[in-house]
């Protein structure tokens, strides 16, 4: 069963459909989006998904988007992820798309909120 989400800190949507896809990368284009590709069967993406949801701030990431993808239920979503974002696919994974783009990306143990604020605000600065 998977775990209830820290909507409080980190206000995801989940990612659960094409359509949001499409959304989130329409959003993309006027603001960083930030995606995470959860395994909710997998004890290092639990891990990752909850050391990212405790140091969390949304005030200094400020406009920022969350999406939240359960790729075990969305198995062709991820695909369709990776291939449109150009990205290998990895569990857990965390990508920054702008302009449409996957600008950043990491997995496993290098998820951590400093490294993706510090991406976010150079999107912001840029």
């Amino acid at each position: 069963m998977e775990r209830p989400l820290r909507l409080e800190s980190m206000n995801w949507i989940h990612l659960d459909s094409e359509e949001k896809l499409a959304e989130a990368t329409s959003a993309s284009r006027t603001k960083p989006i930030v995606l995470f590709k959860h395994s909710t069967t997998c004890s290092i993406s639990n891990t990752a998904l909850n050391r990212l949801e405790r140091n969390w701030k949304s005030e200094e990431v400020a406009g920022t988007q969350t999406y939240y993808l359960d790729l075990l239920s969305y198995r062709q979503l991820s695909r369709q992820i990776a291939e449109k974002f150009q990205v290998e696919h990895q569990s857990p994974q965390v990508l920054i798309i702008q302009n449409e783009k996957s600008v950043y990306d990491t997995s496993h143990f290098d998820i951590n909120y400093p490294a993706i604020k510090t991406e976010i605000e150079k999107l912001l600065k840029g």
